[in-house]
This record gives C-alpha cells, sequence and structure tokens, in this order.
C-alpha cells in the first residue's frame, strides 16, 4: 500500500474493446436497396438478351429456310403466310417464357417502350427506367451479335420497310401495334397468366406488322441487328413509333383509371 491507495494488477482491469454497432436501419435500407437494383439491370440484360436471341434465331431460320431475305413467297408477290406465323410464334412465345421467368426479378420489361410506358404511368421510378434501357440496349445488340457469330450465313433479321410502305405509314403501324402490347401489360393484372397473354399480344402485334414494317414494336430489336448490319434512312421510325405507342397506350390506361375512380 503507498499512500493509502491500494496497486491494482494491470491484468485485473477490465479490458474494453471496440465494439461493431450493428448497422443502422436506414444503411440496411440502402444496402438492400442497391441490392435490388443491381438485380434488376441483371434480370433485364439477361433476360432481354434470352428474348431476342431466340426471337433472332427463329427469324434467321424462318427467312433462311426459302433461301431469300423476304417475306414473299418465290413465285408470287403475297406473304408467305408461313414465314410470317413462325416469326411471329418464335417471338411471342419467347417473350411470354422470358417473362415468366424474370417478371419477379425485374419485371420483365425487355422494351425500352414498355420501359417508358411503367414510368409514364409511375409503376417505376425514374432511376429504374434508365438503367433498364440500358440492360435493353446492351442486351439488344449483344443478341443480334451472338446470333451473327453463333449461325451460318449474313445476318438478315433487321427490320426494314416492305417495299409498298411510305415512311409515314410504317411510323403509324408501328405506333398502334405497340400501344396494343403495352396496354395488354398495363391493363392485366399480375398472375401466372400473364406472361402468356403478353406473348399472345406479341404474337397478334407480329403476325399485323412483320411483313410490313417487320415488326419490331421495340428499339432495342431493331437497334442491334442496325449496329451489326448498318442503319437504313428510316431507322428512326423503330424509336419514335414505338415510344408513340407507349404514350399512347399510358393516355388510355390512365383516362379509363380516372373515368373508373369518377364513377365509385
Amino acid at each position: 500500500m503507498t499512500g493509502g491507495t491500494t496497486e491494482k494488477n494491470p491484468q485485473t482491469l477490465p479490458i474494453h474493446e471496440p465494439s461493431s454497432a450493428p448497422p443502422s436501419e436506414a444503411a440496411r435500407k440502402e444496402h438492400s436497396a442497391v441490392r435490388r437494383e443491381i438485380a434488376a439491370f441483371l434480370g433485364e440484360l439477361i433476360g432481354t438478351f434470352m428474348f431476342l436471341f431466340l426471337a433472332f434465331t427463329g427469324t434467321q431460320i424462318a427467312l433462311n429456310a426459302a433461301g431469300t431475305q423476304q417475306l414473299t413467297s418465290s413465285d408470287k408477290p403475297a406473304p408467305d403466310v408461313t414465314k410470317l406465323i413462325y416469326i411471329a410464334f418464335a417471338f411471342g412465345v419467347s417473350l411470354a417464357i422470358n417473362v415468366a421467368i424474370f417478371a419477379d426479378i425485374s419485371g420483365g420489361k425487355f422494351n425500352p417502350a414498355v420501359t417508358t410506358a411503367l414510368f409514364l404511368t409511375g409503376k417505376i421510378t425514374w432511376h429504374r427506367a434508365i438503367q433498364t434501357i440500358i440492360s435493353q440496349m446492351i442486351a439488344g445488340m449483344t443478341a443480334a451479335g451472338f446470333v451473327s457469330g453463333l449461325l451460318p450465313g449474313p445476318l438478315i433479321i433487321a427490320t426494314t420497310l416492305d417495299p409498298s410502305m411510305s415512311t409515314t405509314r410504317g411510323l403509324f403501324l408501328e405506333t398502334f401495334v405497340t400501344a396494343q402490347l403495352v396496354l395488354t401489360i398495363l391493363m392485366l393484372k399480375g398472375g401466372s397468366a400473364k406472361p402468356m397473354y403478353i406473348g399472345f399480344s406479341l404474337f397478334i402485334a407480329e403476325m399485323c406488322s412483320v411483313y410490313f414494317t417487320g415488326g419490331s414494336l421495340n428499339p432495342a430489336r431493331s437497334f442491334g441487328p442496325a449496329v451489326v448490319v448498318g442503319f437504313t434512312s428510316y431507322h428512326w421510325i423503330y424509336w419514335v413509333g414505338p415510344l408513340l405507342g407507349a404514350v399512347l397506350a399510358s393516355g388510355a390506361y390512365a383516362l379509363i383509371k380516372w373515368v373508373r375512380q369518377e364513377q365509385e
């Protein structure tokens, strides 16, 4: 003892180690939100690639089957219905199965026009819309390049106007068939059957447009092959047409929703 105090053994003193405080609720939410956005980006990238890869492959097969890039029979100018059905079926079924796979991950949009409509109707945020469109465009280019390198022969799946179609007619046809597809997505409630109906909607839209415009309804579908084989002077209609269709369908959806609310 010294001066009335007791000297303590340093080894007996409690050791206070720095404690790692658990992350705050805000930090956890932010981390979760980032992971959701990454998952959505990857879902759209992979889903759009698979949708367009399968659809492009079916189109390439249909057009190569008769050794021609045209959708008319070799002996008459009338449309070759067999080719039209084959291409429309490839697009419709490919969309349906991939929407069913990726709906819970990214929403299964696979189309900048659909993404735009969902943003306009307040179903997705602006930053989700931007990153989704970026992923879709990357996937469109990748799918076209992959099909070009994988299958023999030149790539002949680019969307082009039939010689009988003017640019203006092609623009409005793309607008209205895209509006049909977007309305299907906006009006139907979610459920296990919805991907099938979306696929049927694309099928009938392709049947009505593929002969005249190539049946784009999707800027990523037209942009990807154009990067590989070159752009036409009227390539812009495959952007403006589908986006106008998205605006038209969004307006019709909002109007119907407003009228129904007024009736209640």
